[in-house]
């Protein structure tokens, strides 16, 4: 293996196809998706293409940029801007997530009490101004709430236990204990998707016995979105751990050199603290 120390500054890849690669699957999708909104049959075999295309990118895009690192092509140059790079894409999803917070406190806050004042009680006179709203300007099914103490304090539990798992593991990786290393990514990978299993089970028990869905009114619609998103970027997570796994046992990463496993760390340790802020603002109080 190459060392670093006599490596320029920057890494300067070569002319590579997988931009436009990813670019053509991008077209697929986009006209998959059109097509398919549009009820056309087309649709659907667009869609598969495009997701076709899009993981033939991955896979090949992704193996270069591994192919490179363990060849000691990258220098601590680069190791601090793929750093910094993180740093910045996880910032970025931090404003995303402050975004929907920062709408739940304006309807509950905000919108909510200011519809049950007596100006507004003349318009929609069996509004309550309380949460969840109930009965709304336009009055949504009644619907069950769903409580903390049930499937989302277990997964909180599955979540924080799993932020202890990838720490064990990177404590192993740090100690050059591989089987540490191993046998605590395989725990968390499996702990992310027990919670993904626990987070299906919630939304079809919240659909069909509490009559939850996206059109009860602004509960349901503010529940969905953020627990959404948060169970999509638990299933990125837990897809990037996956691959951290089978690296470590391809014998990848070394105690000094290892940022691909600190970045899936930040990045699990992200969408756990999100989760906390999902218990307490929209299960708990």
């Amino acid at each position: 293996m190459a060392s670093t120390q006599h490596q320029p500054h920057y890494f300067v890849p070569q002319p590579s196809k997988w931009p436009l690669v990813g670019s053509t699957a991008m077209f697929f999708l986009g006209l998959g998706a059109a097509f398919t909104m549009n009820h056309m049959e087309m649709g659907h075999y667009a869609l598969g293409i495009g997701f076709a295309i899009l993981l033939y990118m991955l896979f090949g895009w992704f193996g270069q940029v591994v192919g490179e690192s363990e060849s000691g092509l990258y220098s601590k140059k680069v190791d601090m801007s793929f750093r910094w790079s993180m740093s910045w894409f996880i910032f970025s999803e931090v404003m995303f997530f402050a975004a929907f917070f920062g709408a739940l406190y304006y309807i509950r806050v905000i919108s909510v009490p200011e519809l049950g004042n007596m100006t507004h009680k003349l318009l929609w006179p069996d509004f309550t101004a309380m949460w969840p709203a109930q009965v709304a300007p336009v009055a949504p099914e009644h619907f069950t709430p769903v409580a903390a103490w049930g499937l989302p304090a277990i997964n909180t539990l599955i979540l924080l236990t799993s932020g202890i798992t990838v720490t064990i593991a990177h404590w192993g990786l740090i100690k050059n204990n591989r089987a540490q290393l191993i046998w605590g990514l395989a725990a968390t990978v499996g702990l992310g998707a027990l919670f993904l299993y626990f987070q299906v089970e919630e939304y079809g028990h919240a659909i069909a016995h509490g009559n939850l869905t996206l059109a009860s009114g602004v509960y349901g619609s503010t529940f969905y979105m953020l627990t959404g998103f948060h169970g999509a970027h638990v299933t990125l997570g837990t897809i990037m751990l996956l691959v951290m796994l089978v690296r470590s046992i391809k014998g990848h990463f070394k105690p000094d050199s290892h940022f691909a496993f600190e970045a899936a760390a930040w990045y699990w340790h992200f969408v756990d603290v999100v989760w906390l802020g999902l218990f307490v603002f929209v299960y708990w109080l």
